[in-house]
Parts: C-alpha cells; structure tokens; sequence
C-alpha cells in the first residue's frame, strides 16, 4: 500500500475551509512521483483534482471535496481518499499506451462485431445516443451514476425495451474495453445500466390477413404528392422515378409479409437465393446477425408463392448472382432505416382511405377514428410479428414455425403465448367430454346396464 502523504492544510475540512482562501488556482500536495494532488477552494463545496507530470503534463478533475457533504468514496471524497484516487488516475495512464476513451472503446466493439459477423447496427445504436461529452471520457472514469441519468434521459424518447437495448450495447464495448485493458478494474456499468425491468413485455401488433394486403399493395403504389405541383417533362420524369422506387420498395414489403424476415435479413438476400424453378419455390433466407458469439451466416428455405418467385427474377434479370436480390433503383441494398419513411407514408395514405370510405358509408366521425386507429402504431415489423401469429393458428408446429422466422421456440412461447393459448384452446375443445348429453334412442344408460 502506498505511503500516505500528510498536510495539516488540507486533511481535515475545517483546515480547509478556515485557513485556505478561495481562489482559482489549486492549492497542491504531492503524494506520489509525478502525481500532484490538487484541492481548489470554491465558494461552495471545494473540488479534488490531480496533476500528472510524467511525461506530458495532466490535470484531471476527480471529485468534490467533503467540504459539506460526507464522503462516500465515489462522487464526494475526503483527503485521504483523494490520494488513493490520484494514484490510481496515474495508474490509468502508465504504460505506452493511452487511456480508453468511451469513444475508443465503441470504436473497438465495432471492429470486434465487423471480424464476428455481427449487427454493426449495434455499436451504431450505443454512439448515435451517447453524448459527446460521455463519448470524451476515460472508461475508467465512468461512474455508475451517470451512466444511470444517461440510461433513465434515454427513457424520455425511447421505448424501455429500446433503452434496455441500447444499454446493452453501451455495457458490451465498455465490457470489451475492461476485458483488453488491465488498467480497467472498475466496472460500474454493471449497475449503472442495469436492465429496466418489465421491457420485454410484448407488445406485438397482429394484422388481419386483409390488412396486409392493403398494406402490401398500398407500398407498390406512387406517392402522387411527389409530383403533383410539377407539370410537362419535369413531371413525366419524376412518375417514371418514382414508380420504380415503388416498385423496389414494394417488393421488399411483400417479401417481408409472405417470409417474415427481418429487414437487415431481407436486404442480405442474393440473386441466387430464389429458387423460382421447382414446383415448391423458396427463398434461400440468410439468418440474422443477432445473439453472441461468431455469427456463421447460415441460409435456411422458406417457402414463396410462385408468382412473388416470378416478380423477384425479372426484378433482378440485369444482375449477376451474388448481387442483391432486393435492392433500390441505383442497384443499391436497402439499408436498416430506408424503409421507414416510404413505409410510413404508405401506412398514413391507407388511413386517409380508410377514414374517406368510412365518410362515404355514413359513418359518424367515431367511427371513422376507429377505422384510423387500427392502422395506428403499424410499423414494417408488424408484417413479421403477424407472419409467425397467421403460421401458428394454421397448425403448424412451434419449432418449425421458429425455423422459418430465424428465432427460438423459447422466444415464441415468451411473445406469442398469448396467441398459443388462444389455439390450444380451440384444439383442445374438440376433445371435450360433454356429460350433459340426454340419453337417446342410440345411447344405452347405465342403469339399463346395471339392469
């Protein structure tokens, strides 16, 4: 244990606060080689702060002084605890290399997903919501009570099971970081950005099989407000354009309806992935990138209609094998949020039309909000959850059900049980014994039995 250092000034908080002036420059006490620790008197509660002096000259703010408040080892320090904080601030930065920043550390999980397989959406996710301020700091700074305000800010836009995500992928690089980087032997991100409890409640949107379609035709369709205002040429041009983006679009959300693929695993799809020419026809369906570990992309069959087989060919006749089955106008794949926008669009042009015709029939200005309502919330991934319901209430098995949508039984059973219920309900009434049935001409009771 290091040798602790002493000074009459600075040890106790009515030495402090009686005989030290306030004033912007620290008062300093070195309390190891090129470690100087720093006190500033305030007006109100002093600050810790430290000064590293081997090789490039430092100043770090470690914590508030015990002034007022009582230490508690973290955010509030005293003397002595103020050493042992500045020791381990310069041990931080021993050796050649420099400390791990939370950016640096995001930067290393990227690179570890991209060697992986794995959802670059992730680390993506974690730096599009982290402050550049938190992105600045040393890992090792990090205290738990931060990352939790940060974690609890992120509840205020996102839904809980989005914050228990992006959480998640914060805790994984910063996990990383520690397990490459002995100088790391704090972890408060383990409770810091603990889960929020009941997120993964589901909240799955079922669609009725007449839904889909509207809305599956409805995503084919132009959207004639991008060029209404226009005339002549400049017209005819931006029809011709915009009618082959709804094209490609189109297709990818008819895909997603009859698969009940992710987008991120639609948009991997090749070329060579249909198989058009045999009397059942498949897609070749890449599985996602999700969970831990090494992800071999493995590519399972799921069975298409014949014809969504036909329009998927002669949408790709102009490209060779191992290009992109579903990709935009410009040859392009579709990438994790180029669906939202059209998407949405489709879903408001359908309740507008649902809100008109509920208008032409003479429904009251109640009614027609409730035709509204049910498209209200509908996002791409509706089209999956409601592929997995419309396969389960067809009778077929669980875990062949958990194959074609890439997922697990225990998964299903966790999101869908409610629908499962409601199916093993209705089999099993089949085999109900009615014994409130009356003896007829047919039936032989049991008294004539006993007789």
């Amino acid at each position: 244990m290091a040798r602790r250092v002493r000074s009459p000034k600075l040890e106790t908080r009515t030495a402090r606060l009686d005989k030290l002036k306030v004033r912007k420059k620290p008062y300093s006490v070195p309390v190891a080689p090129g470690v100087i620790l720093l006190y500033r008197r305030n007006h109100g509660a002093g600050t810790w702060g430290v000064r590293l002096t081997d090789g490039k000259d430092q100043t770090h703010r470690l914590a508030l002084a015990d002034d007022y408040a009582e230490a508690d080892g973290r955010d509030v320090l005293d003397f002595w605890q103020a050493q042992d904080a500045a020791r381990a601030r310069a041990g931080e930065y021993a050796g050649d290399a420099a400390p791990v920043t939370v950016a640096a550390a995001l930067d290393q999980y990227e690179a570890d997903l991209r060697v992986r397989g794995g959802d670059l959406g992730n680390v993506k996710r974690a730096r599009s919501h982290a402050p550049p301020a938190m992105l600045d700091r040393i890992v090792s700074s990090l205290k738990a009570g931060e990352l939790r305000q940060w974690r609890d800010g992120l509840a205020e836009a996102l839904a809980p099971a989005s914050v228990n995500r992006t959480a998640t992928c914060l805790k994984a690089a910063l996990n990383l970081a520690a397990a490459r980087d002995e100088r790391i032997t704090r972890r408060p991100w383990e409770s810091g950005l603990r889960a929020l409890p009941d997120a993964e409640t589901a909240r799955n949107l079922i669609l009725p099989d007449t839904t889909v379609r509207a809305i599956v035709q409805e995503c084919y369709r132009p959207n004639a407000h991008a060029f209404a205002h226009l005339e002549g040429e400049a017209r005819e041009k931006i029809e011709r354009e915009t009618a082959r983006w709804s094209d490609a679009f189109g297709l990818l959300v008819e895909v997603l309806a009859v698969t009940g693929a992710r987008v991120s695993q639609a948009a991997r799809l090749e070329v060579r992935d249909v198989q058009g020419d045999r009397a059942d026809p498949r897609l070749m369906l890449p599985s996602s990138k999700k969970g831990r570990g090494t992800k071999k992309v493995e590519r399972r069959p799921v069975p298409i209609p014949a014809d969504l087989a036909l329009r998927l060919r002669t949408a790709a006749t102009s490209r060779s094998e191992e290009k992109p089955l579903l990709a935009k106008p410009n040859g392009q794949p579709w990438e994790r949020s180029d669906h939202d926008r059209p998407f949405e669009r489709a879903i408001g042009r359908l309740r507008t039309k649902a809100q008109e015709d509920a208008r032409k029939r003479g429904g009251d200005a109640g009614a027609q909000e409730k035709v509204a309502r049910a498209l209200e919330g509908v996002t791409v991934y509706a089209l999956r959850h409601s592929s997995i319901v419309r396969q389960l209430l067809a009778n077929v098995p669980i875990r062949i059900v958990a194959v074609n949508h890439d997922t697990s039984v225990a998964m299903i059973e966790k999101n869908y049980s409610r629908f499962i219920s409601d199916h093993a309900d209705a089999m099993a009434r089949k085999a109900l014994l009615d014994v409130s049935a009356r003896p007829g001409s047919n039936i032989v009771t049991i008294g004539a039995v006993a007789g």
